[in-house]
This record gives C-alpha cells, sequence and structure tokens, in this order.
C-alpha cells in the first residue's frame, strides 16, 4: 500500500489574493475549463473526467476536460499558467510537466510552483513496467538480459514524462544501452503499439491498465510502489529486485494560474477534496488500484509536495543528462 502523506493540510484561503474580479460572484459563467494535459485513456485524463463530474454539481457550474497535449504534458500546463486567474481555468497538475519536466526541459517556459495555485493532491497511481501477457519476458531479470543482448523499446507517455524518466534511470542503473526509448504522445497509443507487437515493453501508470493485467493481456515485471499492493499482491516492486531508486508514484492533482483569489481557490479546495471522497469516486480509484491522498494535502502542503517532487525527479534528470527536445 501507498505511503499515507502526513503533511498538514494548509487552507488557500489564508494566502493573500486579489479581489474578486467584476461581474458577478464566481462561477457565475461557464463552463470551467479543466485542462487536461495528457490525451484520453490516460492517467491524467481519467481522474480529470473523475473529477469534472463530481466537481460541477458542488460549484454550481458545468467542468469541461479540454485535452492540451504534447510535449510530455507542458504545453497544457503553460495554457494554464498563460490563462486569467478568475477561476474559470483549471489544470490537473501531473507528476511529468509538474515534477520530472523542471529537469528534462531546460528552458521549461513556467515555473511549477511559483506560477500556479495549487489546490489539492487528488491520487497517486503505481507505475509499471509490462509487457506483452504473450511475450517470452516474465520477470525483470529477463528484460535486463535480454537489453544486455540486443535492443529493446520501451515506450512511454511522451519525451520528458515521468515513465520516460523512469525507462531512462533503469537502463543507467542497470547498464541496459540497448535500451530504446519510443516516445508516444500519451499513454493510450503507446499501449496499442505494445498489444500489437511493435515495442517489446512500456512504462505506464497501473490506472487504466488494471483489466488487461488481470485478462493476462499485459505482463507486469515490476511496479515503483514502496511496497506491493493489495489488489495486485502477486507483482514485485522494483526496490525488491534490486532497484530501490525507482520507488516513486505518477500522481494528479488540482491547480490554477497564479493569483486565483483566495476565496475562489479556498471553495475549489473544499469541492475538490469531497468530490474524490465520494462513495462513487473512491470506488472507481480502487478498481484503478490508485489512492487519495489520508489526509488531504491542499494548499502550501500540495506546493511543498510538488516542490519536492521536482527537485529530486528534475534533479535525477538533470544528473542523468535526460533533456527532452
Amino acid at each position: 500500500m501507498f505511503r499515507r502523506r502526513t503533511l498538514l493540510a494548509a487552507p488557500a484561503a489564508l494566502a493573500a489574493a486579489p479581489a474578486l474580479a467584476q461581474g458577478g460572484a464566481w462561477p457565475s459563467r461557464g463552463p470551467i475549463r479543466l485542462i487536461s494535459t495528457f490525451p484520453p485513456g490516460g492517467f491524467a485524463d481519467t481522474m480529470a473526467r473523475l473529477l469534472a463530474a463530481e466537481l460541477g454539481p458542488r460549484i454550481g457550474q458545468s467542468v469541461v476536460v479540454e485535452n492540451r497535449v504534447g510535449a510530455g504534458g507542458t504545453i497544457g500546463a503553460q495554457a494554464a499558467a498563460q490563462a486569467a486567474p478568475d477561476g474559470y481555468t483549471l489544470v490537473m497538475s501531473h507528476s511529468s510537466p509538474f515534477g520530472v519536466a523542471s529537469g528534462t526541459y531546460p528552458n521549461l517556459p513556467y515555473n511549477v510552483v511559483e506560477d500556479f495555485t495549487h489546490l489539492a493532491l487528488l491520487a497517486e497511481s503505481a507505475n509499471l513496467l509490462m509487457v506483452k501477457g504473450d511475450s517470452p519476458i516474465r520477470t525483470l531479470a529477463d528484460y535486463i538480459a535480454l537489453a544486455r543482448r540486443q535492443s529493446v523499446r520501451f515506450g512511454s507517455s511522451g519525451v520528458g514524462s515521468g515513465t520516460h524518466l523512469m525507462g531512462e534511470y533503469l537502463s543507467r542503473l542497470a547498464n541496459l544501452p540497448n535500451l530504446e526509448h519510443i516516445p508516444y504522445r500519451g499513454s493510450a497509443p503507446a499501449l496499442q503499439d505494445l498489444l500489437a507487437g511493435r515495442i517489446e515493453s512500456m512504462f505506464d501508470p497501473i490506472t487504466t491498465n488494471t483489466q488487461m493485467i488481470r485478462d493476462r493481456q499485459l505482463h507486469v515485471l515490476a511496479l515503483s510502489t514502496p511496497n506491493r499492493i493489495p489488489a495486485f499482491a502477486e507483482i514485485p516492486t522494483f526496490a525488491e529486485q534490486g532497484f530501490p531508486q525507482l520507488t516513486n508514484t505518477t500522481w494528479a492533482g488540482l491547480s490554477a494560474p497564479k493569483g486565483l483569489p483566495a476565496e475562489i481557490a479556498a471553495r475549489l479546495t473544499e469541492a475538490a477534496v469531497a468530490a474524490m471522497a465520494t462513495p462513487a469516486v473512491a470506488q472507481r480509484l480502487e478498481q484503478l488500484a490508485n489512492y487519495a491522498p489520508n489526509p488531504p494535502v491542499t494548499g502550501a502542503a500540495y506546493a511543498a509536495f510538488i516542490r519536492d517532487f521536482a527537485e529530486r525527479w528534475g534533479g535525477l534528470a538533470r544528473q542523468a543528462g535526460i533533456t527532452a527536445s
């Protein structure tokens, strides 16, 4: 099971903020735009759509998911950073464009902490190294041995993404000069190529792969959580197979442009946390082997979480010389 977060929530309403814009109490117009930085079918988009369905009724306005994809999620993140801080543009902050990208993009056009109002961490997901269900590769040791003999391709959700970094990091840790990265515009097209046999492996969050793992269409070699997941207790971790450096999660939260008025930030934070705690969403998270933080991580605590993650994984990318074009 994932580690329980112990950071104390810091209400967004405590932060100083400009007065509400004229034109009526928020949200007097709609719809509210929720930017998903990856295409439909992946972890970030799945979390965005779960949130949007529950968030809208709680704030009295429709919430529409807009996919702004590309460049490891940084295109959508930049669009959010440049939007007006009026409560009508939100973004699913995600471990790739809000964490790893700080190291893989030397000229990242936004600061992952300072250019946003971070509201709440919503969910975490284990990262997996997986192969096709009928692949002759059955263990991580098999995979490493093969990649030392010949070319082995791994797919990821994009250049500079967290899953890209995991593959590159494994390559360096295990001395795998033949491991070749194949980037995609999101997880869904990478998964299609994996199932079609056009690539041998893939790094991805567990979220949208649970049913295919249960149906044995996919076979998982290792997962990135500190301990095994109860729902998939048979899958070993990277740590227990000699790679504790690959312990992390893919995560998603709710953020807005810098300067969001405190009143709006407080209302959105409260509504988002409540939305993710509803029985329907909690059940869906469990089905996807995802977890919401308990206690909630909000406001300044969520900003600190992002800062710490970016320093660790962005720093690793810089040290390894992994850069996105």
